[in-house]
């Protein structure tokens, strides 16, 4: 019979006292009117407490967290029939403060007190907790110290230090409320989420790749995953955007998903790899990337990076070449403690180094994720100025030392543990999952945030419509002042790369350089099936872009970034000119001193990449072209200029047979360098001549 059926019995079978708010034995005395429902209801009481008092035995809190909420279900059943009883309340309050929905803990609680205040030494701890996790700051703060005075100062030491701990959490928040930040939370909708548990979403750089983890009910291979929370795993899903609408998410293939917990830790900026934690009893991080339309099987990281410790969370920087990531191994400042680790020359990761302890506190840090600018580090911690459980902070990166952490504020942060945030390139918009909001689909769903920065009294444009056709959003409380969003500083340029005759996809490689350390910083590879490409550039230097295939012509880009660069988003596809007579390449990194035609060291990387082509070509003559951009432009100079690059070719091995030289007036000028008005007003193009 459903146990709610039963429980409406109860009032016809207690008698006014018991109704009157005193506290009812689970008894048979007291249900002589309702004999089945106090059977069914027994039983459910006694098979929530025995995960009660079995989870009470254990230290671990993941463990307690995970198992005490399975107590919650039976005991709602006995509460049905029973809401009066003391220890029930008591224990359904506990079973609350230890699940993802931490706040449902306060009436029960609030009522253990009413009906036996002495029902157990640890009701006014847990009444407090309750209190703190419900943003009623002052009434913890009072229950925390009157909880306090209860403990000797020998055997209560260390529990004082948490209850101390948790007076300036509450403290901290209620400040932090106080002050809420401009931020609209929007559900992924239904495309995205589930009824069951779905967490920790990431996305690339430009928003268009989404990994998470589920506790969904359908494998990969279509078994049914057992409908208990206990029994279902993590798995890994994906979904992409279409027409600027996610698509629905699909469970990626079982050689990554597997009937152990695959959890998603982080992407990519260019969405073509991911790191992910696996259940293999190692706590270790695992890669997959994508090659075409498939993902690899996943590659176990160095040792430099996982160890006999757990590592549960990490990120990738810009350019690939640093990976931050937590580790609880030993020696830390805490608990976990955020790490980074270089790549040298030959792609082998270096020794693990402390980010330190600006970052770093003697409590635990969570996860990790760092912006495309390569300086902007976001990371939850339960230190610093936390309000409760793990907030996420904000450091910058400068001159080395990282900024005093910020607390992104409520109500992006909660007295319950706020922890994976994933943001992209300009850091306006962000992902995380939440079981703490109104109107979720299960228990906990993905969220969008929109951090709208300083009010300002106008309409906003379309990015702003925060209400797509498969999202809802979620009403908050008015919200007026400002997290302080300072604008990364990077550009990021995407496109696609394709054949020139054939216009279908090619997978070449795209050499980032620093024009002036005259080197490769990185080198990212186009995706084989689509051709796509995504590179971030940080702000502050001057960057060539060289995309290269065998059998084709080298494309080369140029962006010279000031410090103060700000934020923009560039698409610029290519097509790859065959390696034949007939084909052009506009040169972008070659640079000369201002009003003469000497080369300037900048120009060095490209130079050499036109001799090594040169080389591999020995068939093809060229003819070095120096372009006027504008009609007001020197085409003395331009001749000048084209001499210079042909001298320094001869100079580095090529014959001067194979090469000439031509200066071109404004007129004459129709390449795609001076189409897209991107370069200096010289400038230099090679066109490759059939001997």
């Amino acid at each position: 019979m459903d146990m709610k059926k039963l429980g409406l019995v109860l009032g016809c079978s207690l008698s006014m006292s018991l109704a009157m708010g005193q506290n009812v034995e689970f008894v048979k005395e007291n249900f002589a009117q309702n004999k089945e429902g106090f059977k069914e209801a027994k039983k459910r009481l006694d098979e929530g407490n025995d995960i009660f008092a079995a989870t009470s035995k254990k230290t671990d809190d993941a463990y307690r967290k995970k198992f005490y909420k399975e107590a919650i279900a039976p005991y709602l059943d006995a509460y049905a029939v029973n809401p009066n009883n003391a220890l029930l309340n008591y224990r359904l309050g506990v079973a609350y403060l230890f699940s993802d929905q931490k706040a449902k803990s306060l009436p029960y609680l609030e009522k253990a007190k009413k009906l036996n205040p002495a029902i157990d030494p640890e009701l006014g701890f847990y009444l407090a907790r309750a209190y703190q996790m419900n943003m009623e700051w002052q009434k913890a703060v009072s229950d925390y110290k009157k909880y306090l005075a209860t403990l000797s100062t020998d055997k209560g030491r260390a529990k004082a230090d948490v209850v101390n701990k948790y007076i300036r959490e509450s403290l901290s928040g209620e400040k932090l409320q106080k002050k809420p930040v401009r931020v609209f939370f929007d559900n992924a909708g239904d495309l995205i989420n589930s009824r069951f548990t779905d967490t920790q979403p990431v996305v690339n750089a430009d928003e268009m790749v989404m990994l998470f983890s589920s506790r969904r009910v359908v494998l990969p291979d279509g078994k049914a995953q057992p409908d208990k929370d206990k029994l279902a795993h993590d798995d890994i899903y994906i979904s992409t955007k279409v027409n600027g609408q996610w698509t629905v998410a699909k469970a990626l293939d079982k050689n990554i998903n597997t009937e152990k917990n695959e959890v998603v830790v982080a992407i990519s900026p260019d969405g073509q790899r991911f790191l992910f934690t696996g259940d293999e009893g190692d706590g270790n991080l695992y890669e997959c990337v994508l090659k075409g339309n498939e993902w690899s099987k996943p590659d176990e990281l160095s040792k430099e990076i996982n160890s006999s410790a757990r590592e549960t969370s990490a990120t990738y920087s810009y350019d690939g070449k640093t990976l931050y990531f937590v580790s609880d191994r030993e020696n830390g400042i805490g608990q976990g403690d955020i790490y980074f680790s270089v790549q040298d020359a030959k792609g082998n990761w270096g020794k693990a180094m402390s980010a330190g302890p600006k970052i770093n506190t003697a409590y635990d840090e969570g996860a990790v994720f760092l912006l495309p600018d390569g300086k902007t580090l976001y990371f939850s911690s339960e230190g610093h100025n936390s309000m409760g459980g793990y907030d996420i902070f904000k450091s910058v990166l400068e001159n080395g030392q990282w900024s005093e952490p910020e607390n992104l504020g409520y109500p992006v942060n909660t007295p319950e543990d706020d922890k994976f945030l994933s943001l992209t390139a300009n850091g306006r918009y962000g992902y995380l999952a939440s079981s703490r909001l109104d109107r979720s689909q299960g228990e906990s769903d993905i969220y969008r945030l929109t951090f709208m920065g300083a009010e300002k009294h106008m309409v906003l444009n379309t990015e702003d419509d925060l209400i797509a056709s498969t999202s809802m959003q979620v009403p908050l409380p008015v919200i007026m002042p400002v997290l302080d969003l300072k604008t990364p500083q990077n550009i990021i340029v995407q496109g696609t790369i394709l054949d020139a005759k054939t216009q279908k996809p090619v997978e070449a490689k795209v050499e980032v350089i620093d024009n002036l350390r005259k080197e490769v910083i990185t080198t990212f590879t186009s995706n084989s099936a689509t051709g796509k490409y995504l590179v971030s550039l940080p702000a502050g230097k001057n960057y060539g872009l060289a995309i290269k295939r065998d059998e084709y012509a080298f494309h080369s880009e140029n962006y010279n970034l000031p410090a103060t660069a700000g934020f923009r988003k560039e698409d610029r596809s290519v097509t790859l000119q065959p390696l034949e007579a007939g084909s052009v390449l506009p040169l972008r990194n070659i640079f000369f001193e201002e009003g003469k035609a000497s080369l300037l060291p900048e120009a060095t990387y490209e130079l050499k990449a036109l001799v090594a082509l040169l080389n591999d070509k020995k068939s093809l003559r060229a003819e070095v072209a120096g372009l006027t951009a504008t009609q007001e432009a020197s085409q003395p100079l331009s001749e000048s200029r084209a001499k210079a690059v042909l001298d320094y070719l001869v100079a580095n091995g090529i014959n001067a047979k194979r090469l000439q030289s031509k200066g071109y007036a404004f007129t004459e000028v129709k390449s795609e360098e001076a189409k897209d008005g991107s370069t200096q007003e010289h400038g230099i193009e090679v066109r490759l001549l059939a001997k």
